[in-house]
């Protein structure tokens, strides 16, 4: 008998990942997933997550919800605990010893820890997983990112040249979530949906969306409501569906309780993509819902408001022609949107109206949603995730 010498497993690479919110949280569950397939299970993870980066093993070193803050005036309410926690996890990422830092989105709070981390071990590389808006706002930001930031990772086909031209960190698109969905969006039967609804297979469906927070939904359903019926009084006959997360189905069913055409509240996931796929149209508050409208391929019409005394400041701010993420994909204005004081029952409903029947703005609209899936497909068919984990080992290779 011979003795065989094992060869020891190669130690674990040391991640730290902080997110800041529940997008974030889902992000970072994917990334860790990912990385763990690719390093065979080589690797430790600790930072700052909620529930799906628990579910990959991660134990966050605070509740994620006590930064999970989102506007401005809850920001300053929330600021002394926000920096307490900034300060406690710049400590927890010292003391970890990471071999790479990954900040996902939320960038007043994971960009201050950045900045310290770096101040602390400069060797350490710092991953920012999604890009902060440079290219809307603040483009100043981008340049001195650079400092403290060795990589963005950009969900939007367009981010790395904006990066590349405002001098900002090296940038690599990764691919935005929803591609992962892609196949989901396109299997889902609006045609099932309608049925169980009601519906029948000749009535248009106008898909409304007010937002997924409760302020978005406060500042949207009357306007909304108030849009739908002046399409009702201009003779439409048509059914309308809102999609709701269910936590706030129960506000959206007191908000829209008075609407002239009575609303199909549906709150599953697989539901809102089928309904996607069924609208004759969509009504939506700007964000992420309209690249998955641009992926289901339904027209529609956008909209927001904001608080009304920081609207005008925003309104100058702005250093783009278009806030509507489907519009910055294509590059082109396709879709109509109305902000702030132009956010009007009679704008929304007279830039709807022509997309609710067959005629020249829904066909171009039509046209125009064609090219958004290969705009934000990566080449091979490659998933966001795994992009996503590739750049970070690729960062970490050129600091090795």
């Amino acid at each position: 008998m011979t003795d065989t010498i094992s060869t020891p497993p190669p130690p674990a690479l040391r991640i730290f990942v902080v997110a800041g919110e529940h997008s974030g949280d889902a992000l970072g569950a994917k990334l860790m997933a990912a990385l763990k397939i690719k390093l065979d299970g080589a690797v430790a993870f600790a930072g700052v997550g909620a529930e799906e980066m628990a579910q990959q093993g991660l134990v966050s070193i605070f509740p994620m919800s006590d930064v999970a803050v989102m506007g401005p005036l809850r920001i300053l309410r929330h600021l002394p605990k926000i920096v307490s926690r900034v300060y406690q996890t710049v400590d927890a990422a010292i003391a970890f010893k990471p071999d790479v830092v990954v900040i996902i989105d939320s960038p007043e709070f994971t960009h201050p820890i950045a900045k310290r981390v770096r101040k602390r071990v400069p060797a350490v590389p710092v991953v920012d997983y999604v890009s902060p808006s440079v290219w809307a706002w603040r483009s100043g930001r981008a340049s001195k990112m650079r400092a403290y930031i060795d990589e963005v990772l950009a969900l939007l086909p367009f981010e790395p040249e904006a990066h590349a031209r405002l001098g900002g960190p090296h940038c690599t698109y990764v691919g935005h979530p929803l591609i992962e969905q892609l196949d989901e969006i396109n299997n889902a039967d609006g045609g099932a949906l309608a049925r169980r609804l009601g519906i029948t297979a000749a009535q248009p469906v106008l898909l409304v969306l007010p937002g997924s927070r409760r302020s978005e939904i406060d500042r949207l359903s009357d306007v909304f409501g108030e849009t739908i019926g002046v399409l009702k009084q201009n003779g439409l006959d048509f059914a309308v569906v809102v999609p709701a997360v269910p936590h706030l189905r129960d506000m959206i069913a007191a908000k829209t309780a008075a609407w002239a055409v009575k609303p199909h509240i549906v709150d599953s996931g697989t539901d809102k993509f089928a309904a996607m796929r069924r609208a004759t149209a969509a009504l939506a508050a700007s964000g992420t819902v309209t690249l998955e409208l641009g992926l289901a391929g339904t027209p529609m019409v956008v909209a927001y408001t904001i608080e009304k005394f920081i609207g005008p400041l925003v309104r100058r701010m702005l250093q783009v022609k278009t806030v509507v993420l489907a519009n910055l994909v294509l590059g082109d204005n396709a879709f109509p949107e109305f902000i702030q004081q132009d956010c009007t029952a009679e704008n929304l409903s007279a830039a709807l109206q022509p997309l609710m029947t067959d005629g020249p703005a829904r066909a171009a609209q039509i046209a125009a949603l064609k090219r958004i899936p290969d705009k934000m497909k990566l080449p091979g068919g490659v998933a966001p995730s795994d992009a996503a984990a590739d750049a970070v080992l690729k960062v970490l290779s050129a600091k090795i």
